[in-house]
């Protein structure tokens, strides 16, 4: 099973939506029967068959064993991958083009590169598993706190400037590759993105309705 696969077709992607069938995907991350899941979700075992039709058509569930009981066969069935996440090619004509935008401090561009990630990590995630190979990744999420907004453009100059400096050093544009009509290097191409939103905001705790608890404020 995977830890997440990147759904990429419209159909798929509708079949994953259904609320019942996301219930029966969380349900399928331990193999399991129609039977089985009816008992969980609340439904007659052919409305469960039904549905995991639809999923196992799309590449959703997979069938993991048959089992021979008296003149019935029953089938054991289990979630691809533990959690799923539709890429925007699954809506390719309306998805984010990053080509569109140029704007480094656009929040668009920003969404246009995420839109891209989702789908080439999506690709590359299948062929890894498909070679049988690690994929060869890595990530950097925290979170800074800016005093001012000229701190935070400040540091978005400066990282930009570490960043380029670090590509210039390590890129392998190959032999004299700045020379007119050179070649670039024989190494293999990784994407850079490096991103700055601001974090969302943690709702207000409500206050307590507890009337022993304002009394308790009051001593």
């Amino acid at each position: 099973m995977l830890d997440i696969e990147v759904i990429e077709d419209p159909a798929a992607a509708e079949a994953s939506l259904d609320p019942i069938r996301t219930r029966i995907l969380l349900e399928l991350a331990q193999p399991g029967s129609a039977t089985q899941l009816a008992a969980k979700v609340g439904l007659t075992r052919q409305k469960v068959n039904y549905h995991l039709k639809a999923l196992e058509r799309h590449g959703l569930v997979e069938l993991v064993e048959e089992r021979r009981k008296g003149n019935v066969t029953e089938r054991i069935l289990q979630a691809r991958a533990a959690s799923y996440l539709i890429s925007p090619a699954a809506l390719a004509s309306v998805a984010p083009d990053p080509h569109r935008f140029s704007d480094r401090f656009s929040a668009f561009w920003l969404l246009a590169l995420a839109s891209r990630m989702v789908q080439e990590m999506g690709r590359l995630i299948a062929g890894a598993a498909a070679a049988q190979q690690k994929l060869a990744t890595f990530a950097i999420d925290g979170e800074v706190t800016f005093r001012t907004a000229a701190d935070r453009a400040a540091f978005a100059e400066e990282l930009g400037v570490a960043v380029t400096r670090l590509v210039d050093k390590y890129h392998d544009g190959g032999p004299g590759a700045t020379e007119p009509g050179a070649t670039a290097g024989t190494g293999r191409k990784h994407r850079l993105v490096v991103a700055l939103h601001p974090s969302l905001k943690t709702p207000p705790t409500a206050p307590s309705t507890n009337p022993s608890a304002k009394e308790q404020d009051n001593d």
